[in-house]
């Protein structure tokens, strides 16, 4: 009978799709602890999560199968053994599943049961749900092993109790969201302990997947209770936790407590890794962006030098007949804060061009906003040009409370191939740019402070599209538009819920929800932007181009 064990919690980032990579990253994991009794891999480690429609590719499978077979085979040289997980075929079933490798073969599978379909998850598409799972029995020990949603609902937990087992042990794929580290340890996991008085470990990965982002923030908690151990968040960790069995069950030793980030420097390292594992494993050289003397393209050409170091980003300042001089000074200031690259192109030729061109199809109407979205659209233009020249991805710096109402131009400024600021509304923007101009993130490759002029975060906000424009021209004060837009996207809130809670004007409220039904048809195609909130656009929020419904 076993009486102490050791096992590794293994955080760890992935490639989706790189079977190959992603099996040779947790062989040398094992090479590193040949001491341990067992290694903790994520959910679907073996093939990256989530997978999307990538896994009802039925070669993807076959190879799955094989590489777990050749996993299996390496634990035939006595050392530790493994929980990866992977997926499993059954006839035209596909399942989501975990197998524990010992003594050179697939000890166990379980399949799992909970298939989550909300927000970014769209399990159910493509998997099949498994039956509440047996316990595995290895070594002696009775496991539970409840995949990610499993743990996250009392059902399966319950139902390994009642088969006996000892420990459970949750594997999971769990995006970051604002607050989601506390929530998952002192809210979720802490009542699947009080509920089955067992211990658990929770194991989650690292690392950027197109618009969500891995924080790892595993633990593991005692019986009673207690935080045995807190592995970092953000980075890769291999933590060695050792249990030993009495008359009471089984007590994790305890080891390190790691302090999370708070806020603002959570949303600022999830912005980090989501841009730098999107340019890497894309394979772009570096970044390219406007630079306009503004707070969110000074925080974007910020956020990618920290991701991919200042020798990489590339900022390009396109002054028209309205930029101020204030807004070129901002720019060079805000470049020479930040060691990259600054070079000026005025669109005032090719914006005199399109005035001549389109002069006499124009002639008997008012400057308007048509012209202004050609200079926006210039812009697009002259920054393609330099991202097809010359390879760099062009990042786009619109923020959500703009994309909320559609204040940013379809072709112009949001043309591009990704934005760290698609989730952060202009509130949660000026938070972050003051909060990193005062701090280095732990994650930087490039440790300077401050990083923009203050003059950036401190003038009102306009896009220089005309003489004097200020932003709050044509909306709300944005501590008042975020609070609106917040009850409206996130709470799904109607007017009269809005307008009761904070007491602003009905009309300015009916005018903001009905400027964010309009504004579909541009977020559907606007790039893909790190997820930050409960409630994104694109994965979490899911709303038809055309429909006619309204809450007034």
């Amino acid at each position: 009978m076993t009486h102490q064990l050791s096992i590794v919690l293994s955080q760890m980032t992935q490639v989706v799709g790189d079977l190959a990579a992603n099996a040779a990253a947790m062989r040398a994991v094992r090479a590193r602890h040949a001491d341990a009794d067992l290694i903790l891999y994520p959910e679907l480690q073996l093939i990256g999560y989530p997978p999307e429609d990538l896994v009802l590719k039925p070669a993807l499978a076959v190879r799955a199968a094989t590489l777990l077979a050749e996993l299996a085979a390496d634990t035939a040289d006595g050392g530790p053994a493994m929980l990866v997980g992977s997926v499993e075929r059954e006839g035209d079933a596909l399942y989501n599943i975990v197998a524990l490798l010992d003594g050179g073969r697939i000890v166990a599978t379980r399949r799992k049961h909970e298939l989550p379909n909300y927000g970014t998850f769209d399990e159910k598409r493509v998997f099949v749900p498994g039956p509440l799972p047996d316990i595995v029995e290895w070594r002696g020990v009775k496991l539970g092993l409840p995949i990610c949603e499993d743990g996250w609902l009392p059902k399966v937990c319950q139902h390994l109790v009642g088969q006996g087992a000892e420990l459970l042990i949750s594997v999971n794929g769990s995006p970051y969201e604002i607050d989601k580290d506390e929530r998952r340890l002192t809210q979720v996991f802490a009542s699947r302990v009080a509920e089955t008085k067992l211990p658990v470990i929770f194991l989650n990965r690292v690392g950027g997947q197109d618009e969500i982002v891995f924080d790892g923030c595993s633990f593991v908690l005692n019986s009673d209770g207690a935080t045995a151990h807190r592995l970092t968040d953000w980075e890769p960790e291999e933590r060695v936790t050792r249990w030993t069995k009495s008359a009471n069950g089984w007590t994790c030793e305890a080891g390190a407590i790691a302090e999370w980030e708070a806020h603002p420097a959570d949303i600022y390292s999830a912005m980090i890794v989501s841009l730098r594992d999107y340019v890497e494993r894309n394979r772009f050289p570096g970044v390219v962006l406007g630079l306009s003397g503004g707070i969110d393209s000074a925080i974007c050409a910020a956020i990618a030098a920290d991701a991919l170091g200042p020798d990489k980003v590339w900022c390009v300042m396109m002054p028209s007949r309205f930029t101020s001089q204030t807004s070129l000074d901002d720019a060079s200031g805000c470049a020479d804060m930040i060691g990259c690259k600054l070079d000026t192109i005025s669109i005032v030729p090719a914006v005199e061009a399109f005035d001549a061109m389109l002069s006499g199809t124009f002639a008997d109407k008012d400057v308007d906003i048509a012209e202004e979205n050609v200079q926006s659209r210039i812009r697009g233009v002259t920054l393609m040009a330099l991202s097809n020249k010359f390879g760099p991805m062009l990042l786009t710096t619109g923020n959500k409370s703009e994309m909320s109402v559609g204040y940013a131009t379809i072709y112009g400024d949001m043309a591009g191939g990704y934005n760290p600021l698609k989730d952060a509304y202009k509130m949660t923007v000026f938070a972050v740019a003051k909060w990193r101009n005062e701090n280095v993130p732990r994650l930087s490759r490039n440790p300077v402070t401050p990083v923009m002029p203050d003059t950036i975060i401190t003038k009102p906000p306009s896009a220089e599209l005309r003489p004097d424009q200020k932003d709050e021209d044509s909306l709300p004060p944005y501590v008042d538009l975020d609070r609106m837009l917040h009850m409206l996207v996130e709470e799904e809130a109607s007017i009269d819920d809005v307008v009761q809670r904070y007491g602003f004007d009905r009309d300015a409220v009916t005018r903001i929800e009905r400027l964010l039904m309009l504004a579909e048809y541009k977020r559907r195609q606007a790039p893909p932007g790190v997820k930050l909130s409960t409630r994104n656009f694109g994965r979490d929020r899911r709303y038809p181009i055309t429909h006619g419904f309204r809450t007034a």
